[in-house]
């Protein structure tokens, strides 16, 4: 737990970055403490099924499989060795300094560490379309997580739609399930994907190969360059998705589960909390944690993975060891040379940067939402509504938030703030960047109440 200095070092995340942070950080002869909402480690990417759960890692995670079961074998290694403080099914709520709070399964639990490394990952960044709120329409990652951790599909006709790799991905594991996909509709005009190929093949040509060959058999079932107009609901939830195809043309799709994803938001509350400095990336339509190459935010803090950078799984485990390399390096330890690793993550960097090209967000389709659309799905904030405190409070959306509520309910605006921002700045005529980014609250995740209660 204590390296030789006599610093603790904390890991909060035990996806591909904070495992391999953590691998690297006991090489080096220091016990970190490992904090993971996660049952089990390997996070969203590589989730583990409960015990018992018969279908192998070549169904679970595909042409991934050999990359999953070593880092998964890597983390219960060090977990058996007594290399690492391991808290799993752990929250943490809040981070002030040195101290953290977090919710573990037997309640609340405060830590100290001298040092931290930030692996939160990413989770879906979703966009409104009018009846997105009602039951039955899922995130993609809600999808694949049911689909992963219990093996069942959400729905009996199911329509996937978005844009980004995770669209195809998902809809190729339900079809490899049995599952019955009626449709899969993808944002992104088929000229943008063209547009990011030869970037994306020149950094990963065996992966793309591979997406590709998945897009195929997708076959008549995915539809690119289309608007989504509206999700048809009753009082059981969907029964059809309205769209239009590349050339206009309007359609129904009949259904009973949406699942939305367009790619994915980097997951920064305890980057904020802990004080980072945020930049907005125009490629990502989003606001990023400022670090430099090695991961370093400030002093004593560190962010690695797709909660830094959205690179994926394999940039996310070389991120991880160039936090923990520095870490290491700040400590006044022998630390690797990062130097074949830097590389690695520039040719990442590259690749997702191709990504984003190929797959924009529909800032467009967001801005074009009619007034009744709801926005803010914990909080029952339309967009008619955010449009009229802009009026009244200006473009800058924690003023807006104090008037509207977005952002105000259990996702703390992890649903809601980007396409938030863009019916910001739509309705007060600036660009999205100049709009702000809401303010971190803790806690970080609900909490029962109880935990305060008993302490009064």
């Amino acid at each position: 737990m204590t390296a030789p200095g006599g610093e603790k070092v904390m890991i909060v995340g035990a996806g591909p970055a904070g495992i391999r942070a953590a691998e690297r950080l006991v090489q080096a002869g220091i016990r970190p403490i490992v904090i993971d909402e996660g049952i089990k480690a390997g996070g969203q990417i590589y989730r583990r099924p409960p015990h018992g759960f018969a279908r192998p890692p070549e169904q679970l995670y595909g042409s991934e499989a050999r990359k999953a079961v070593a880092l998964h074998t890597v983390f219960d290694h060090m977990v058996a060795a007594g290399q690492i403080d391991y808290h799993p099914q752990s929250s943490v709520l809040t981070i002030a300094g040195n101290f953290l709070q977090a919710l573990t399964p037997a309640g609340r639990r405060d830590f100290t560490c001298d040092r931290l490394i930030l692996a939160t990952g990413a989770m879906d960044r979703l966009a409104p379309i009018p009846g997105w709120q009602a039951p039955g329409v899922y995130s993609l990652g809600a999808a694949q997580i049911a689909l992963k951790a219990q093996g069942v599909a959400l729905g009996s006709r199911i329509v996937l739609a978005g844009s980004g790799p995770l669209l195809t991905l998902v809809a190729t594991q339900l079809l490899k399930a049995g599952a019955k996909i009626a449709a899969i509709l993808d944002t992104s005009a088929i000229r943008d994907q063209a547009a990011g190929l030869p970037g994306m093949l020149a950094r990963r040509p065996g992966l793309v190969l591979r997406g590709l060959l998945m897009r195929a058999k997708l076959g008549r079932l995915y539809h690119a360059g289309v608007t989504l107009d509206r999700i048809e609901t009753d009082e059981r939830g969907p029964v059809g998705l309205c769209w239009r195809d590349a050339r206009g043309h309007a359609h129904v799709t009949a259904c009973d589960m949406v699942g939305l994803g367009w790619h994915l938001r980097a997951e920064t509350q305890l980057a904020g909390l802990a004080g980072c400095t945020f930049d907005y990336d125009e490629s990502w339509s989003q606001w990023l944690p400022r670090t430099d190459r090695m991961g370093r935010a400030a002093e004593g803090l560190y962010l690695a993975g797709d909660g830094l950078r959205i690179l994926g799984a394999d940039g996310a485990e070389v991120a991880g060891r160039l936090a923990a390399t520095a870490c290491l390096a700040d400590m006044g330890l022998p630390s690797p040379d990062a130097r074949s690793d830097l590389r690695r993550l520039g040719r990442y960097e590259r690749f997702a940067r191709a990504i984003a090209r190929a797959f924009p967000w529909p800032g467009d389709m967001i801005r074009a939402v009619p007034d009744d659309t709801v926005v803010c799905r914990c909080e029952g904030v339309t967009a008619g509504e955010l449009r009229e405190s802009v009026v009244y409070g200006g473009g800058e959306a924690n003023r807006v938030k104090s008037l509207a509520r977005i952002g105000m309910g259990r996702c703390q605006g992890r649903y809601c703030q980007l396409a938030g921002a863009e019916l910001i700045a739509e309705k007060a005529c600036i660009k999205v960047c100049d709009a702000g980014r809401l303010r971190e609250q803790a806690p970080a995740r609900p909490l029962p109440i109880g935990l305060w209660v008993r302490d009064a």
